[in-house]
């Protein structure tokens, strides 16, 4: 098997777990311990691991925002993300308090 396919058809999808191997080949244990390695736990439910219970909102905003959003998060040394989050978590607390949570 050419080491370009790895596991995949011609049709560029993976074969399917159940389908028979090629005559005179045998399954590459090493490869298959490496990827059993970097696949998640099954009962991992994050996004990824350090997120813990955390959910994962995808933000669109309009060009001239996203700009300013960068700029202000590189004057501060951090990322956008990171900026926009702490943005939210103030808000949330914000909104809270004005409930009288």
């Amino acid at each position: 098997m050419p080491i370009g396919s790895l596991g995949r058809s011609k049709s560029g999808r993976h074969r399917p777990a159940d389908e028979p191997q090629e005559p005179g080949t045998s399954p590459d244990e090493e490869l298959t311990s490496y990827l059993a390695a970097l696949a998640p736990d099954a009962d991992n439910e994050t996004t990824a691991s350090g997120f813990g219970n955390a959910q994962v909102y995808q933000l669109r905003l309009q060009l001239m925002a996203n700009e300013q959003l960068k700029e202000l998060a590189a004057e501060r040394q951090t990322s956008p993300q990171a900026l926009a989050t702490e943005w939210v978590m103030q808000r949330l607390e914000w909104e809270a308090r004005q409930r009288g949570h």
